[in-house]
């Protein structure tokens, strides 16, 4: 299975199974994951979710390239809450905990900014390559950038593509903690107690206020990301991109 789940007390756990892939999602795993987060939406019993990926490469490494090739990155988008089930869902009630275990690039790096906490493991790397690629990160990276970072930050990682550190991240206030990679279970895990133990319709509240007022004209940015994202993957450099890729090699743009 693509997604384990488990429940500890009022906390669900989800983990992306797929680590001989770095956990990148396919069509099943999407699907997966927004069923668990439907479900899940109406659960009385969850007060907390942590969310997190198999093995110590990575948390996730965005959309699994074959799917790509195989013409199925619309329905990959296309599930409820967008990609990987989250990405869109801005009404999921219950505060979303995320692991990160290893690398969260791409759509993986885009997953972690739709959660509401972050632990990061002191190995972990974060990025949105797709600009090398003739992309755009169109599942909500270049929307929630500028909510937590300074613009000329958020206009560099995302316009050369560049990684960072779990340090830097830090230091730049997109994650929470940064721990050792054999604790960033537990701490999420004690986080999510933490909360948990809080009154479920008062973190409820809190939650949503909060979500409303960092999201505020989202429904615009949203509209104007899935515009921009059709031409793109339309382009001529898309498709180099993908060809490069697979071929390792240098891309050779047309701006076309």
């Amino acid at each position: 299975m693509p997604l384990d789940r488990s429940r500890e007390g009022h906390v669900e756990v989800l983990v992306i199974n797929r680590p001989e892939a770095a956990n990148s999602i396919d069509l099943e795993t999407s699907q997966a994951l927004a069923e668990a987060f439907d479900e899940l939406a109406g659960e009385s019993e969850v007060r907390a979710v942590v969310l997190t990926g198999a093995g110590e490469r990575a948390f996730c490494a965005g959309m699994d390239l074959k799917s790509v090739k195989a013409g199925l990155a619309d329905q990959i988008n296309g599930v409820p809450g967008g990609f990987g089930g989250i990405v869109s869902r801005s009404d999921f009630p219950h505060p979303v905990i995320a692991a990160v275990n290893g690398s969260a690039v791409g759509g993986g790096f885009e997953i972690m900014l739709a959660c509401d906490i972050v632990v990061s493991a002191e190995e972990a790397l974060f990025g949105l390559p797709e600009v090398r690629q003739g992309l755009m990160a169109a599942s909500g990276g270049l929307v929630r950038l500028t909510k937590h970072l300074a613009p000329p930050v958020a206009l560099e990682l995302a316009l050369t593509g560049e990684r960072i550190d779990a340090a830097r991240a830090y230091e730049l206030g997109l994650v929470n903690k940064v721990v050792p990679r054999h604790k960033v279970f537990s701490e999420a895990m004690s986080l999510a107690a933490q909360v948990a133990a809080n009154a479920p319709v008062a973190v409820r509240a809190s939650k949503r206020l909060l979500r409303f007022v960092l999201d505020g004209g989202d429904d615009a940015s949203w509209e104007l990301n899935r515009q921009l994202a059709s031409e793109v993957l339309a382009s001529e450099d898309a498709s180099e991109g993908a060809l490069a890729f697979a071929e390792k090699r240098a891309p050779r743009w047309t701006g076309r």
